[in-house]
């Protein structure tokens, strides 16, 4: 099925929340994952965790959902400590894990906090859906659908939570190269309009580089859990061009950081 790129979303800002980690340590059994963690992300901003598999990336993210407690430490969103889920985040995963006796409406229903007003609740559901361009297929349901379109229906999902603090967990990985540009260029304008804050766990550079405010490398150091080894500022304007020079500069330096070697990158 043509993936179709939607229309720019209307202005609608959220209360958008800062999140702060404070000597956050996790560990597994005998196996430590993150280590004396100090982070601040500001409210509003847009932050990509970069590392090499197993370094805490997902961890960290599933931290501050709270879908995970930390080992020592605290971790806050808005001032006010993680205990457990709540309605002020929102995550959405690598696979769009949509209900399949359910129609996208119906998915993205889910997304909406409790006690929510019938009308009140099916007008943001509709909203969202055209929000992610999706508002033709709201009856489909996921089998109907591309990949793409699925992950948008589970982007859709967790907006309509209006969240303070989006949480992305290689949400475009399993997706087409085209449709993962095009889905992040949708992100990019729905955060660039709500104003909420984004933490996005990613493997891919470029994507990191499209866009965040900051990029931070995670990295462990033997025996000792992960701990931000780059908190690179990046300051080209959004949206942004990925030919830009400025891009590629500060890409060479992260490949460099993930020990990537020149002989073996691919062209960008």
């Amino acid at each position: 099925m043509e993936e179709q790129l939607p229309a720019a979303p209307s202005a609608e800002l959220v209360d958008a929340l800062d999140v702060e980690l404070r000597q956050v340590e996790r560990t597994f059994g005998g196996h430590r994952v993150l280590q004396d963690l100090d982070l601040r992300i500001d409210a509003g901003s847009t932050v990509a965790l970069l590392g090499a598999s197993g370094s805490g990336k997902s961890t960290l993210l599933r931290l501050v959902a709270g879908l995970d407690r930390p080992t020592s430490g605290t971790v806050s969103v808005g001032g006010e400590s993680v205990r457990g889920p709540g309605r002020r985040t929102a995550v959405v995963f690598q696979e769009p894990r949509l209900l399949p006796w359910r129609d996208l409406a119906g998915n993205v229903a889910l997304g909406l906090p409790l006690g929510t007003p019938r009308a009140q609740g099916r007008d943001a559901v509709l909203h969202r859906l055209e929000t992610v361009g999706l508002a033709d297929f709201a009856g489909h349901r996921p089998r109907r659908v591309s990949g793409g379109m699925a992950q948008r229906a589970a982007l859709a999902r967790a907006l309509v939570r209006r969240p303070g603090v989006l949480l992305l967990d290689e949400p475009f990985a399993a997706l087409d190269a085209l449709t993962r540009l095009r889905m992040q260029d949708l992100l990019d304008g729905v955060q660039r309009d709500s104003g909420t804050t984004v933490l996005l766990v990613t493997h891919d550079v470029d994507e990191a580089l499209h866009l965040a405010d900051r990029v931070l490398v995670l990295a462990a150091d033997g025996d000792r859990g992960a701990q931000v080894v780059r908190d690179l500022r990046v300051d080209a304007p959004r949206p942004r061009d990925r030919a830009d020079a400025q891009l590629a500069a500060l890409r060479v330096e992260l490949l460099e950081l993930l020990g990537v070697p020149r002989t073996t990158r691919t062209p960008s």
